[in-house]
């Protein structure tokens, strides 16, 4: 099966709407040489609405304060491949916050896409994300150290929600010291100096 043939079929999955209660809506961004494969845990309902992934609060932490990009290289295909566990906005949880993501969805399609897409660079978002790829490694390990996955360098990054500033206060050497290291990382596989 090609890559666009794989891209179809993720674009008309409709396996969750009935678990879900709404039309699903894949999100994914990308094509096969993007140089950075990004998967994080499931889009923001902000994004299901707008179509955009990280179109939202963590979208600008991520891209503006983080990686110091603009849209324009962040939603550039030949940059990044943008996915996640599950494709689809999962819904709001009654106690707050959203939905976990459906792993049938990760165990459906994320596979075939990191098989088809020939990345530099692995980013992971989130503790799910993480727990996902690397079963038994700690996070907060993954978190302050540069790994392996599939071969290829990969980061993971604590999630950027604003419900996550607990997490960035008790970690200051997260942003103080690993951002840094990882915007460095993310400029040189993009072969950029950042925003002039």
């Amino acid at each position: 099966m090609s890559f666009q043939e794989i891209k179809k079929q993720i674009e008309m999955c409709q396996d969750c709407r009935q678990k879900f209660g709404f039309t699903p809506v894949p999100i994914f961004h990308g094509k096969e040489q993007s140089k950075i494969m990004q998967i994080s845990q499931a889009p923001s309902k902000k994004v299901h609405e707008t179509g955009r992934p990280f179109n939202d609060p963590s979208g600008a932490k991520l891209k503006y304060q983080w990686y110091q990009i603009t849209d324009d290289i962040f939603y550039n295909e030949d940059n990044f491949y943008i996915t996640a566990l599950a494709h689809c906005f999962p819904g709001k949880h009654p106690k707050g916050g959203d939905n976990p993501p459906p792993l049938a969805c990760a165990n459906k399609w994320l596979a075939k896409e990191i098989e088809m897409v020939d990345n530099q660079l692995y980013i992971i978002i989130g503790a799910r994300a993480a727990k996902y790829l690397f079963p038994k490694d700690s996070f907060e390990d993954l978190i302050f150290k540069n790994s392996l996955f599939n071969g290829k360098p990969t980061i993971v990054l604590p999630h950027p929600s604003p419900l996550n500033i607990r997490w960035f206060k008790s970690h200051p050497s997260f942003e103080e010291k690993r951002v840094p290291e990882i915007r460095e990382m993310v400029w040189d596989v993009l072969g950029i100096k950042g925003i002039d």
